[in-house]
């Protein structure tokens, strides 16, 4: 790899608009140089039903000012939080709004930047009555320059408008609906529709930072890791900016060409194992240890391993300087004929579709819950698991790198139709922001450019999976999760891994366990043959199933025909297995039973998960947890992998 020793120059405004695309979003952490505040807490709240907001100028202060206003608890999702069911269903404008303090040493030596983890789905941000910034999207964070807007030394007053509609040029798309006949529906009655099946949770949904940085700081880094034998490599390029007015000034070239980087790799004891001066360029480590999957790891060696990436910025004519510490993993992840590659090793994922979804809180991140779900994900042997379908919060994914859980990285993509210029831009534009918010993330293995479109041939998956490529600097494999019939017009070339959901068993042949030893394996060998024998992974199966309903012989929603429907699948992946197809990987549907609209062919929510929604498990997971450890140790022979004491032998 070639990696010019220069300095990315990026001069930024002292106010506007969030920072999106290639200007970097590196997730805000203290150093020498930087200070983070919280904003998180209970904000006041308001639903704007008779859209009064913006004509009342409810941004101008703190919401109480202007009316009743509810207590809304940051991060959440507003949905379930109230008893009022018309907010719950509520689709369109809401607003929120908070009091903080500023410190007066952040005036004259900070840039004081405003960051939302995520606000789904359109987002209008004031400050003390200031608009900053807006944003679109659900899922990916942004922020502004908010220091032109502050007062500091003094309270100052954040305001949200937030709405939550979905139209065919949103990604996920969405339509509304708005029946006139006052005879059969009140008046503003209106009908928001989708085609996915999980609840349309809306709110601020992740963390909202303040926090500060150098006016020379650093602004993006990018690393990618390669090793050989025991010689760890990391390229990596940093772009440091400096204040836009600046790019006026006669001695600027010089005054940048004094601003210079020191990059060092710390162990995970805090001790230096490579350094050097330059914002771009290439360090060694030596006796490297690699990240690996969990329970992928040779014998001796952990899973997981995180080093550190210090970068310090220091202007030499204004003595300022910036401190940025990053965790990484040095691995490798690779398509290699039919294979797929961890560390040059082939890799079989054994894991779930999930989703973010609690109780009352909505998608709302809660450490409690991220750090229950993933001990529950390492209690049964699994090592990977999706995204679905939508980017998860960065939090959830310093847990996966940490604990060696390989992530398949998904847009919000689902089910797009009437895939026409606009919209192809508008899913461009989120695999940009996507890739350039995970690029570093040592867990993030895959991306998925989206989920069971309606028609490959109006997605033009080829365009998406090319731009994804060229902003990835690590060229990660790139795959499209396919729900549609097996077609040999339906393979994308570029496409890297065939990944399928299928329910055989379940949509079709309702309770016909017998068929999924012939259909899946029919299936995996046609996409297989179709794709010039590219991997094919099994992205979604499984079945509905109400806790603690039970019926011998087995019968459709019990316990006992999922645990049923489980064995007929497993089967079926072993002979695959065996006979060495392209085949390389199952993921269940679901990890957890989570909420969907209301339905009449649904008592609550989606059943399938095998733990409920309270994270209690079913039956199926002890069947799944004695397959997956099983797999653990059938899959990695050099490594010393112990079956747990309490492992039920169902399988």
């Amino acid at each position: 790899m070639n990696f010019a020793l220069r300095i990315s120059i990026v001069f930024f405004a002292w106010g506007g608009g969030g920072v999106l695309g290639g200007g970097g979003i590196l997730y805000p952490r203290e150093s020498e140089s930087r200070e983070v505040v919280s904003l998180d807490g209970i904000w006041e709240f308001r639903a704007d039903y008779n859209h009064a907001g913006f004509k009342k100028r409810w941004f101008m202060g703190p919401l109480s000012q202007s009316g009743h206003t509810e207590m809304m608890p940051v991060p959440s999702s507003w949905n379930d939080i109230t008893q009022s069911k018309k907010l719950r269903d509520h689709v369109g404008w809401v607003w929120y709004s908070t009091t903080f303090f500023v410190p007066k040493r952040w005036k004259d030596k900070t840039r004081t930047w405003l960051r939302f983890g995520s606000a789904n789905r359109w987002a209008d941000v004031w400050i003390n009555g200031h608009h900053l910034m807006n944003h679109s999207g659900g899922y990916l964070p942004f922020e502004g320059d908010a220091g032109q807007y502050l007062k500091f030394g003094d309270n100052n007053v954040v305001v949200v408008a937030l709405n939550n509609t979905l139209t065919q040029a949103t990604i996920p798309q969405g339509t509304l609906s708005y029946p006139n006949d006052t005879s059969r529906y009140p008046s503003g009655y209106t009908v928001q529709s989708y085609n996915f099946d999980y609840f349309n949770y809306a709110g601020l949904h992740r963390p909202v930072l303040l926090h500060t940085t150098p006016k020379i700081y650093l602004s993006d880094l990018s690393i990618i890791t390669d090793f050989d034998g025991h010689e760890g490599r990391v390229y990596y390029t940093a772009s440091v900016s400096f204040p836009t007015e600046w790019e006026n000034y006669v001695n600027f070239a010089e005054h940048s060409q004094q601003t210079n980087c020191h990059v060092a790799v710390l162990d995970a004891s805090g001790v230096t194992v490579a350094s050097r001066h330059g914002c771009s360029g290439l360090l060694t480590i030596p006796n490297v240890k690699l990240w690996w999957p969990h329970l992928s790891q040779p014998k001796g060696e952990g899973s997981g391993y995180l080093y550190t990436f210090q970068t310090t910025i220091l202007s030499n004519t204004t003595l300022e300087f910036d401190v940025y510490r990053l965790k990484f993993g040095v691995r490798t992840a690779k398509v290699d004929g039919s294979q797929f590659l961890v560390n040059g090793k082939p890799f079989y994922f054994r894991g779930f579709g999930r989703h973010e979804d609690y109780s009352i809180r909505g998608r709302g991140v809660d450490p409690v819950m991220l750090v229950k779900d993933h001990n529950l994900l390492l209690w049964t042997g699994a090592n990977s698991y999706r995204t679905s379908h939508y980017p998860y919060a960065e939090e959830i994914l310093d847990l996966t790198d940490a604990l060696g859980i390989v992530i398949i990285d998904e847009s919000p993509a689902i089910g797009l139709t009437g895939f026409g210029p606009d919209l192809k831009r508008e899913h461009i534009s989120v695999m940009a922001d996507l890739v350039q918010r995970d690029k570093n993330r040592a867990s993030v293995l895959m991306w998925s450019i989206g989920n069971e479109p309606k028609s490959l041939e109006t997605l033009a998956p080829s365009d998406v999976i090319k731009s994804t490529r060229a902003f990835d600097p690590a060229k990660r494999p790139i795959t499209i999760v396919l729900s549609q019939n097996f077609s040999k017009g339906d393979c994308p070339p570029s496409m890297d891994v065939v990944s399928i959901n299928r329910y055989y068993g379940w949509y079709g042949d309702t309770g016909r366990t017998e068929v999924i030893s012939l259909q899946i394996p029919t299936e995996v060998n046609l996409w297989a043959k179709t794709c010039h024998n590219k991997p094919v992974l099994i992205t979604e199966y499984g079945a509905g199933t109400v806790a603690g309903v039970h019926q011998s012989p087995s019968f459709v929603w019990t316990e006992d025909f999922q645990v049923d429907y489980l064995r007929a699948h497993f089967a079926a992946f072993d002979h695959l297995r065996s006979s060495k197809a392209q085949f390389v990987g199952e993921m269940i549907w679901n990890f957890a039973d989570f909420a969907t609209p209301q339905e009449t062919f649904r008592p609550w929510g989606c059943m399938k998960g095998v733990f409920t929604r309270e994270r209690q498990p079913k039956a199926a997971a002890h069947f799944v947890r004695a397959r997956y450890w099983a797999l653990a140790r059938q899959d990695n022979l050099t490594s010393s992998v112990q079956l747990p004491n309490d492992l039920h032998c169902f399988y």
